[in-house]
């Protein structure tokens, strides 16, 4: 029997800067589990960290229903995200 058991913490609290392919980019500030970015176009994306035993989840969705989702490890800061039309993101936090 496998168990799925959850940390009790929080993701990274930092700069988030996240470049897409073409020159798109995404940056702005997480507190913990909330995550808040703007675009090239100055668009909001909103977004949420689930932090499981050793990988953090993200998902960040903008006003017109445009999603971004992926993973980083704990131990980096390094993130790897893929958007709806397919399209890889790449990006860190400081």
């Amino acid at each position: 029997m496998m168990l799925n058991r959850r940390r009790s913490g929080t993701a990274k609290t930092g700069y988030y800067r996240i470049q897409g392919n073409g020159g798109q980019f995404l940056h702005g500030f997480g507190d913990g589990d909330f995550i808040r970015l703007r675009d090239e176009k100055g668009c909001e994306w909103r977004g949420t960290a689930e932090v499981t035993d050793t990988t953090i989840r993200y998902r960040f969705q903008d006003q017109e229903g445009n999603y971004i989702s992926g993973v980083s490890d704990e131990a980096s800061s390094g993130i790897l995200l893929r958007d709806d039309k397919g399209n890889t993101w790449r990006g860190f936090v400081d």
